[in-house]
């Protein structure tokens, strides 16, 4: 798809503002080695390194199981597993690292970007890996031995800050060092939960194989909060989505803010996510990505430039600043990434009963998708919580909806005293009633 002069400059304007929230946080990024021999992975990689220029700290947490698996069947060695957990004798531990030093290598050599036809051509971009991660044995479990199977037991978090601070791109991989010199084979999920948490990550990206996170019909999910993850935690899925969903839960509750889950496959995904409001995969965040809420002071600027495009065509009565910041305690807000798409006010006439609903307004962008309904519901029980009984509305355009939302037509002598004597027959709009 070929954008416009005018689309490109609006999408790097509404970019804009996540290249300024983005610049000096530390993301740490995961992928299996799915995801290195997928035709996209160039790619990611390129847009990796873009993060990198735009000053991102960054920290890559790579996997290998399907490169483990195939030097296992080069050396004619079956593969071992426990509850789904890789068991790794002294033989499996050299495909091991044999695999990850490949895939690492891989890595490095496509953020090495020195190509005349890469998006980063010209730039110089460092990349650092070692002995970052301390491990542990997994041990014996269930009367199996896991052998050289670990856990990550630490995280070298001065040493990979020093590698971050100096602009440099960390690389962690599916291993790691005890202070005996034994080498263990990681989950990198473990890996990439344990780096976010110690490293108290502003985000955790993880890749996965679909666009995101899945629900029960295979429809994406693109929003979750804690406590929907757990009702997805709580459900049957593959080892692979159970491992995603783990690292995510871990550090959520960690005090990791946000995680993303977007398709390895899908060209441009991770900037799509990370640069543009509604993204392309799965947002996981502690509380839900919108929020329905009451408006406060901070709020007005925003509410003005909701509704100034209906005032201009005088849908809607002119609010100025002064009487909006006035009012802003009878608002009640839909706000989504720091802008509000919905707003609706009620005004309440105690003496009859009887409450106003006002300034109903959804962004255009986000209509069709019951923001409504929800605000209506939610102005519906702030007037029961002050003891009305009925609200109205008055419209000259969109009476159709509200007769939808159950409104009854009315006339002007229903309304409250006081609203009756600012009616204003010129403008003519129609009253409808809501008992509630």
């Amino acid at each position: 798809m070929v954008l416009s002069e005018s689309d490109n400059v609006k999408l790097f304007r509404q970019s804009a503002p996540y290249i300024n929230s983005h610049r000096g946080k530390t993301f740490v990024l995961v992928f299996g080695g799915e995801a290195v021999e997928d035709a996209n992975f160039a790619n990611i990689i390129n847009d990796i390194a873009l993060l990198n220029s735009l000053g991102v700290r960054l920290v890559l947490v790579h996997g290998a199981r399907p490169q483990i698996d195939q030097r296992e069947a080069l050396r004619n060695r079956p593969l071992r597993f426990h509850n789904d957990v890789r068991i790794t004798d002294k033989e499996t531990i050299e495909s091991v690292k044999d695999a990850a030093g490949s895939v690492r290598s891989q890595v490095e050599a496509l953020l090495t970007m020195g190509l005349a036809n890469s998006p980063m051509h010209g730039s110089q971009i460092r990349v650092c890996s070692g002995n970052l991660v301390v491990a542990m044995p997994m041990g014996v479990r269930e009367g199996v031995d896991y052998e050289l199977t670990g856990l990550v037991r630490r995280i070298d978090v001065s040493g990979i800050n020093d590698h971050l601070n100096d602009g440099s791109i960390v690389l962690l991989g599916p291993m790691g060092y005890s202070s005996t010199g034994e080498v263990f084979n990681l989950s990198h999920e473990d890996v990439a939960t344990q780096a976010a948490i110690h490293m108290k990550a502003d985000k955790l990206i993880v890749f996965t194989e679909q666009d995101g996170l899945l629900d029960e019909n295979g429809t994406l999910i693109r929003n979750l909060d804690r406590n929907r993850l757990q009702k997805q935690l709580d459900r049957p899925h593959d080892i692979r989505t159970a491992n995603i969903l783990s690292a995510v839960a871990a550090s959520l509750d960690a005090g990791v803010s946000r995680c993303h889950c977007v398709s390895y496959q899908r060209d441009g995904a991770l900037l799509q996510e990370l640069f543009t409001r509604d993204g392309v995969g799965t947002l996981i965040s502690h509380y839900y990505y919108e929020q329905l809420r009451q408006a406060t002071i901070d709020d007005v600027g925003g509410i003005l430039k909701l509704i100034n495009p209906l005032e201009e065509k005088g849908v809607l009565v002119k609010r100025s600043r002064e009487l909006l910041e006035s009012e802003i305690d009878r608002f009640t807000i839909i706000e989504r990434d720091g802008m509000i798409i919905a707003c609706a006010a009620l005004y309440p006439y105690a003496d009859e009963g009887m409450g106003e609903l006002a300034c109903v307004v959804t962004h255009p962008d986000y209509r069709g998708s019951n923001r409504g309904e929800r605000m209506m519901n939610a102005i519906i029980e702030k007037a029961k919580d002050q003891g009305l009984n009925r609200i109205f509305v008055l419209t000259t355009v969109t009476g159709h909806w509200f007769r939808e939302q159950g409104f009854l037509p009315s006339g002007v002598e229903e309304l409250p005293e006081g609203k009756k004597r600012l009616y204003n027959y010129q403008r003519n709009s129609k009253v409808l009633m809501l008992a509630i």
